[in-house]
């Protein structure tokens, strides 16, 4: 992947994270966004869901459930685990902010 098509993939799907986030109750659940990096709060808790580039080998990690995931872009236009799990990273965030705050994004 060209370091364009990443930025523009990385953009694409944070702004829908932050969108989903801003959806939701701030009382339950918020989120800081810099260029780089999406940490969401659960506010009850403080138990955090963050989402990280990774631009040298163009992924996106995400730290959540006390574990960390690097995502690559797939051929069919996907972010999904380089540990060919099965996991997808916007199912992923979406069950980590679930189980952080009770908060369904999507």
């Amino acid at each position: 992947m060209e370091d364009a098509a990443f930025a523009a993939a990385v953009a694409q799907t944070f702004k829908k994270l932050v969108k989903a986030i801003d959806a939701a109750d701030p009382d339950v659940v918020e989120c800081d966004s810099t260029g780089d990096m999406v940490t969401i709060t659960a506010s009850k808790t403080g138990e955090k869901v963050v989402v990280n580039t990774q631009r040298a080998v163009h992924q996106i990690w995400v730290a959540g459930k006390g574990v960390g995931v690097h995502f690559s872009w797939s051929a069919d236009g996907r972010w999904l685990d380089d540990k060919q799990k099965g996991l997808e990273l916007e199912a992923w965030v979406a069950e980590c902010v679930r189980d952080a705050s009770g908060v369904d994004l999507w």
